[in-house]
């Protein structure tokens, strides 16, 4: 059965913050990432071309572990949100979430949060990786790795 490390599983959730797609081999577990093109269709990729090269010659042979959906990271602000000692602070968050462009005004109050702007940023990557982790589990389970 294929396995993970911690580190492997930190550096996926961390690409795919970041904005690539990721990908392990079946058998080996190699890992690759590439840029998601279809939200930055414009962003250069020559510098990935044997990424590229190995996913488009045997395409079948990798999983893709995918990035959070823009519902889910909705959901985390707002568990995130929810779970803030600080009422005026729960009660901006929350408001935020109710504005035109959460994202955005979410991102601008919690940068203006003080020590919470940290909580916030070791909440994310520790539910990133648990997501992270229960895809690649999922598909441990289907494929029977």
């Amino acid at each position: 059965m294929l396995t993970f490390s911690t580190e492997q599983i930190k550096e996926i959730s961390e690409q795919l913050e970041c904005g690539f797609r990721a990908f392990y081999h079946k058998k080996s577990g190699e890992l690759i990432f590439v840029p998601n093109t279809d939200r930055y269709f414009d962003m250069d990729t020559s510098s990935w071309k044997e990424e590229l090269a190995k996913l488009d010659k045997n395409f079948m042979a990798y999983n893709e572990i995918h990035a959070m959906e823009a519902s889910d990271s909705f959901k985390l602000m707002a568990e995130f949100a929810e779970q803030v000692s600080d009422e005026k602070l729960q009660d901006k968050l929350i408001n935020a979430l109710n504005r035109k462009h959460p994202f955005r005004e979410f991102k601008f109050v919690i940068d203006n949060s003080g020590e919470y702007r940290n909580n916030w940023f070791e909440f994310k990557n520790k539910s990133y990786f648990m997501w992270t982790e229960d895809q690649i589990k999922a598909q441990s389970d289907t494929y029977d790795l």
